[in-house]
């Protein structure tokens, strides 16, 4: 099997690469989750991140933005003492904070997909071998703008890039990589998650 060059041997890695990254996700604990993680990722390798993911989800009640947004200061002081996440007070008082803004989203719009699929960009020509990836682009740009309007943190252009690769608003597999079909694939087949009327 082809796959992109960063998806290297080992074999957490590489089931992310084949079975998660660029697949179009629309619901709405995923989503929460790839943007928090891609937050907690910064300045680390997405592999350290995935050997811990299932102890966030853990302490993060599966990434539910509701259950998330009711935690306190003293779930703060909790998760600091547990060497399995990443033990960042800035962070982990990010994802709370993100959460209920999450909240917000939700009843602007129906749903975080909705607001999401709506920064979706004109399809690039597939990378190539050689090629690089961008680091951030026009849209990732708007869309961690708008984010942080709304108050949310830890959200740059460049991890809302990452999070916008990891979630299938892009397609970022190499052309060569056998994954590069399949999301393309599952990006046709996509029923984007339109604005449907605020919740009450």
């Amino acid at each position: 099997m082809e796959r992109c060059g960063w998806a290297g041997t080992d074999p957490e890695n590489v089931r992310y690469h084949d079975e998660e990254w660029g697949r179009p996700v629309t619901d709405d604990n995923r989503l929460f989750e790839k943007l928090c993680l891609e937050g907690f990722q910064s300045g680390l390798s997405w592999l350290t991140i995935l050997k811990k993911r299932p102890q966030f989800r853990k302490q993060f009640k599966n990434f539910d933005p509701v259950k998330v947004a009711k935690m306190t200061g003293a779930d703060v002081e909790r998760l600091l003492q547990d060497a399995g996440i990443i033990r960042h007070r800035g962070k982990i008082e990010s994802t709370i904070n993100n959460a209920s803004r999450a909240l917000a989203l939700q009843k602007e719009f129906g749903s975080l997909a909705a607001y999401i699929w709506r920064f979706e960009p004109t399809p690039e020509p597939a990378p190539t071998i050689g090629g690089s990836l961008p680091a951030q682009t026009a849209a990732s740009v708007a869309l961690s703008k708008d984010l942080r309007k709304r108050g949310f943190s830890f959200v740059g252009p460049t991890t809302v890039y990452a999070f916008m690769q990891a979630m299938g608003l892009v397609n970022d597999h190499y052309a060569h990589c056998d994954c590069r079909k399949v999301c393309e694939a599952e990006r046709k087949k996509l029923k984007r998650p339109s604005r449907t009327e605020a919740t009450t």
